[in-house]
């Protein structure tokens, strides 16, 4: 049965009961050779078709690749494909796992945007590549579902936390918790610039949070201030331009997170974590910055 968190009268509860998850130590990463704006599905992509500089995006892309590295983490890097311009967004495509056996597990995405679509094949034949067990949702009766974009996992804990709204589907939800056996907390997005879940909201660690409050309703505030100790308010425009909200702090002590994001930076500093800024410029052009464009592993 599915186990669907509402209120934060039961999500003390759930989180405690959840089941510990080793923090993953893998990082999956698509080459942007072929990433460009081509169309428009954000308001980020807006009077930005054709402008990316590709030599640029490379650069940026290869130092966010290295500081992975730098931090201990194992990069696998895929090539990018002709057509999918977006394809170098990988947390978009799936959902991985590993469940209490260590099994590998991914949960293949169904996107919402047509120009993206086939995209999941690659990431599929990756997986199996890799030896994951591959899983499928229903399209004939979900309508949406975009992997880590909008299902984010709760630092070391076998519960999950669900966007919903714009790209993804509560019924996905549904099906996800009770095929996999893990609570997921619903959090409704509001905001049409924060499309996905991973663009107002960064687990820092089991006791943090980084979010973009006005992304989300009073309700998912207060799951969210249920669950964490410590919430970190990023400001609009950090938040907004700088996409502040879709860092990445792999192992719950180092942030990495793009460039001038200072009001953050000083937050992150004095809650004890260390920030690592990178420049994201050119993805920020399609709605995407560092948390986008990796997808954490086992």
């Amino acid at each position: 049965m599915a186990d669907i968190i509402t209120s934060k009268e039961t999500l003390a509860q759930a989180i405690e009961k959840a089941s510990v998850m080793p923090a993953p130590r893998d990082v999956l990463m698509a080459n942007p050779k072929y990433f460009s704006v081509d169309y428009v599905i954000n308001p980020h992509m807006e009077g930005n078709i054709g402008k990316v500089n590709k030599k640029k995006a490379l650069w940026q892309w290869e130092v966010i690749r290295d500081k992975f590295r730098l931090l201990g983490l194992r990069v696998h890097e895929m090539e990018g494909v002709p057509g999918f311009p977006d394809m170098v967004f990988t947390a978009n495509q799936s959902l991985p796992f590993i469940d209490q056996k260590g099994q590998k597990h991914a949960l293949m995405s169904i996107m919402h945007s047509e120009q993206r679509k086939e995209e999941v094949p690659y990431f599929e034949q990756w997986y199996r590549r890799h030896g994951y067990n591959v899983h499928y949702l229903d399209a004939a009766k979900i309508p949406g579902f975009e992997g880590m974009g909008d299902a984010i996992w709760h630092h070391r804990k076998q519960i999950l936390w669900g966007g919903y709204g714009y790209r993804s589907s509560q019924l996905a939800y549904e099906t996800v918790s009770e095929a996999f056996e893990v609570p997921i907390v619903m959090l409704e997005l509001v905001h049409p610039a924060f499309y996905h879940l991973d663009t107002c909201f960064c687990v820092l660690n089991e006791k943090s949070v980084l979010i973009y409050p006005p992304a989300f309703t009073n309700d998912g505030l207060d799951l969210i201030h249920a669950a964490f100790p410590t919430v970190i308010e990023a400001p609009e425009k950090e938040a907004q331009e700088l996409f502040a909200c879709n860092a990445c702090c792999p192992d719950g002590k180092n942030v990495i997170i793009q460039k001038g994001c200072h009001e953050v930076n000083k937050a992150l500093k004095q809650n004890g974590f260390a920030f690592h800024e990178v420049d994201t410029g050119e993805f920020l052009k399609s709605g995407g910055s560092v948390f986008c464009m990796k997808l954490m592993l086992w």
